[in-house]
C-alpha cells in the first residue's frame, strides 16, 4: 500500500463483551444495527464488521441473528457498505461458524491468524480485569479458510502479533490465499503486540511479498494514535464501539457515526482521501452480489444531510 491509495474506513459496529451499562450507544437489535450502519455510511465508512447479538445484547452465533442483522443493514444502506462477519470466539465449534457464513454469505469474514493470551490489565488494581487464552490453531484457521474459499467470502486476516503476520506466508504457499491479501493488525491487547507506531510499521513490513491491503485495529484509547500512525504509513483504519468508546478529547461517543466522522476528518487532515465503497471492494478484492449483477448502488455522498442524524 502507498500514501496515494485511498483509505478504507472500517467500523466495528458492536463487539460481544461490552454492554450498554458501559456505553449506551452499543446496538443490540437488527433495527439498531441498521440505524448505526446508516450513520456509518453517511460519515464515510464503507466496511462494517459485525458480531451478532440477541435482542437483550447477549452474543449470538445463530444463523437467524446474523441474517436478521445483515438483512436490516442491507435494507437500510444497500451496497453502500461491505458487510464483514466475525468468526472469532471461544468454545464455538468451527462447524457452527461455517454454518452462519454459508447461510448468510457476507462479502468478508474475519479470520484470526493465531493463538495468544488475551487480557486487559488494570494498573490501579494491580491485577487483570480479564484474562483468557484465545486459541486459533492452524487446523481451525485452514478449516475456516477452506470454507471461505468455497463460499467466495474474502478473509480479513486479524493479526495480533508479528508471528500472526508471518503465518500468512505458508498459507499463500499452500495455495489457500489469493492476492490481494486483506490483513488488519490488532494492537493494544495485553498478550499481543504492544501498541506503537514502530510496531505497526514492523507488522506492515512483514506482510508477504506483493501488493496487499492492510489496516490497523486499535483497542482502547490508543486507537487514535494508531489511526494517525496508519494514515502516515499508507494503511487503512478501523474504529467503532467494539474497540473504543471515546473520541480523542475523552468524550464518550454517542454513535458509531461520531467515531467514523473523526476518522474521516483525520484522514483528510493528513492529505489522504477516504475510499469509496467501489474503491474499497477493489482494494480488498471483493465484489458484492449486486455489483456482480451490475446493480451496484453508489454510496451516499459524505456529509449529506442524512449524515446529521443523532443516536436513536
Amino acid at each position: 500500500m502507498a500514501l496515494e491509495d485511498p483509505v478504507v474506513i472500517t467500523c466495528a459496529i458492536s463487539g460481544t463483551i461490552a454492554n450498554r451499562d458501559q456505553c449506551p450507544a452499543i446496538p443490540y437489535t437488527p433495527e439498531e444495527y441498521a440505524a448505526e450502519a446508516r450513520r456509518i455510511v453517511d460519515e464515510g465508512g464503507v466496511h462494517i464488521h459485525i458480531h451478532a447479538r440477541m435482542h437483550d445484547g447477549s452474543p449470538s452465533y445463530e444463523i437467524e441473528d446474523f441474517q436478521a442483522i445483515k438483512d436490516a443493514i442491507t435494507e437500510e444502506v444497500g451496497d453502500a457498505a461491505i458487510i464483514n462477519f466475525s468468526t472469532g470466539t471461544i468454545g464455538v465449534p468451527v462447524a457452527k461458524r461455517v454454518a452462519y457464513l454459508e447461510a448468510c454469505r457476507p462479502e468478508v469474514a474475519a479470520l484470526n491468524m493465531g493463538s495468544l493470551n488475551y487480557a486487559k490489565y488494570s494498573s490501579k488494581r494491580k491485577d487483570f480485569v480479564f484474562k483468557f487464552v484465545f486459541a486459533n490453531p492452524f487446523d481451525e484457521i485452514i478449516e475456516l479458510l477452506e470454507a471461505m474459499r468455497r463460499l467466495q467470502i474474502k478473509p480479513e486476516h486479524e493479526c495480533f502479533d508479528v508471528g500472526h503476520v508471518g503465518s500468512l506466508t505458508p498459507l499463500v504457499d499452500m495455495g489457500l490465499l489469493d492476492a490481494p491479501l486483506h490483513a488488519d493488525f490488532v494492537m493494544g491487547v495485553v498478550g499481543g503486540v504492544p501498541a506503537s507506531a514502530r510496531n505497526l510499521a514492523t507488522m506492515a513490513d512483514n506482510m508477504p511479498a506483493g501488493r496487499h491491503h492492510w489496516g490497523v485495529i486499535g483497542i482502547g484509547r490508543v486507537q487514535w494514535m494508531l489511526v494517525a500512525a496508519a494514515l502516515t504509513l499508507g494503511g487503512s483504519i478501523r474504529v467503532g464501539l467494539e474497540d473504543n468508546f471515546y473520541l480523542p478529547d475523552g468524550e464518550m461517543a454517542r454513535s458509531n457515526g461520531e467515531l467514523i466522522a473523526k476518522a474521516r476528518q483525520m484522514t483528510e487532515e493528513v492529505g489522504r482521501r477516504p475510499a469509496t465503497v467501489a474503491e474499497a471492494r477493489e482494494l480488498l478484492g471483493v465484489r458484492s452480489p449486486a455489483a456482480a449483477a451490475g446493480r451496484l448502488t453508489p454510496a451516499p455522498a459524505v456529509g449529506s444531510p442524512d449524515g446529521e442524524r443523532g443516536q436513536a
